[in-house]
C-alpha cells in the first residue's frame, strides 16, 4: 500500500550541460550560476554535470561550482562517476561504457585520410594521431599511431578534420553513437551510450519518478537529453533543432538562462 501523501514534495533530478549552458565561451561562469546552483542544491535538488567534456575537463568545473558531491555524467554519457571528497582523486567510477572503435577509425580515415583521432583515457588525457587544441581536449596529450588507437577498446574517440561532419551520416552505418560538435568535429561513443541513456540509468538508482527530470542545455549532444527528461529546457541561443525538440526555452548564456531554470525550482509553489 502507497502511503506517500499526494501532495509529498520530490527533489528533482535535473542534467546540466556545461558548455554554453552554464559557462560561456571564455570560461566565465557568472554569480547569478553560481547562486542558483547553491540554492537548487541547498533545497535538495540531485544536480547532475551532463557534458561531452571528458573527466579532466569536467573535475575543474565541478569544483568550481562546488559540486563536490552527488553523480556526473562526462563523454557524452559514457561515463558516470560519483563525486566524493573523501575518494583519492575526488571522484569513483559508476559506470564507464566501453566499446571496440577499430570500425569507425577504418571508416573514418578511409573517408578522410587527413583526419586527426584522439581517444580519452579518462585517468589522465587523451592518446592522439596529430595535434589537437589542448582547450578543447583537456588533459594530457600522448602521441601515438593510428593503428594503435584502433587496437583496444576506447571509453570515447574524437575525429577532427577540415569538413569531418559531412561523414556523419556514413560513420554511424557502424552502428556508434557519433554526434556534429561542430563542422570539423565528432564525437564517437559506443552503440546506444548517450547523456540520455546515462541520465536514465542515474534517475533509476536515484528511485527519482520521471515527471521530476529536468534538462537543461544547448548543442546537438544535448537533443536526446531534452527529449528524455519531463522538463527539457533549450538556452535561448540554442540552434532551432536544438530548442524544436525542447519543452521551453529560457534565456541565452549571457542572459543566465539556465539560473533562471534552477531558480524556478526554489521559487514558491515548485
Amino acid at each position: 500500500m502507497n502511503t506517500t501523501p499526494m501532495n509529498a514534495w520530490t527533489p528533482s533530478l535535473v542534467a546540466l550541460d556545461i558548455d554554453g549552458t552554464l559557462m560561456d565561451p571564455s570560461g566565465h561562469i557568472s554569480g547569478e550560476v553560481h547562486r542558483a546552483i547553491d540554492l537548487a542544491r541547498a533545497a535538495g535538488h540531485h544536480l547532475v554535470l551532463a557534458t561531452g567534456r571528458s573527466l579532466a575537463g569536467l573535475l575543474p568545473v565541478a569544483a568550481r561550482l562546488g559540486l563536490t558531491d552527488g553523480y556526473a555524467v562526462a563523454s557524452n554519457g559514457a561515463l558516470v562517476i560519483r563525486l566524493d571528497p573523501e575518494a583519492p582523486d575526488g571522484y569513483r567510477y559508476v559506470s564507464a561504457g566501453m566499446f571496440d572503435p577499430a570500425s569507425v577509425i577504418r571508416r573514418a580515415t578511409r573517408l578522410a585520410p587527413d583526419v586527426c583521432v584522439a581517444v580519452e583515457e579518462p585517468s589522465w588525457g587523451w592518446r592522439v594521431s596529430g595535434p589537437f587544441d589542448p582547450d578543447a581536449l583537456p588533459g594530457e596529450h600522448k602521441r601515438t599511431s593510428v593503428t594503435d588507437l584502433s587496437g583496444a577498446h576506447a571509453l570515447r574517440v574524437v575525429l577532427c578534420g577540415s569538413g569531418i561532419r559531412r561523414h556523419l551520416d556514413a560513420l554511424r552505418t557502424t552502428g556508434m553513437t557519433v554526434t556534429a560538435a561542430g563542422p570539423d568535429w565528432l564525437d564517437v561513443t559506443g552503440v546506444g551510450v548517450s547523456k540520455a541513456t546515462a541520465l536514465e540509468f542515474l534517475r533509476a538508482n536515484l528511485e527519482v519518478p520521471h515527471h521530476a527530470t529536468v534538462a537543461v542545455g544547448d548543442g546537438a549532444d544535448d537533443v536526446e537529453t531534452l527529449i528524455w527528461a519531463a522538463r527539457g529546457v533549450a538556452m535561448g541561443q540554442a540552434s532551432a533543432t536544438v530548442r524544436w525538440v525542447a519543452d521551453e526555452v529560457t534565456g541565452t548564456i549571457a542572459e543566465n538562462g539556465a539560473a533562471t531554470v534552477l531558480a524556478s525550482l526554489v521559487s514558491p509553489g515548485h
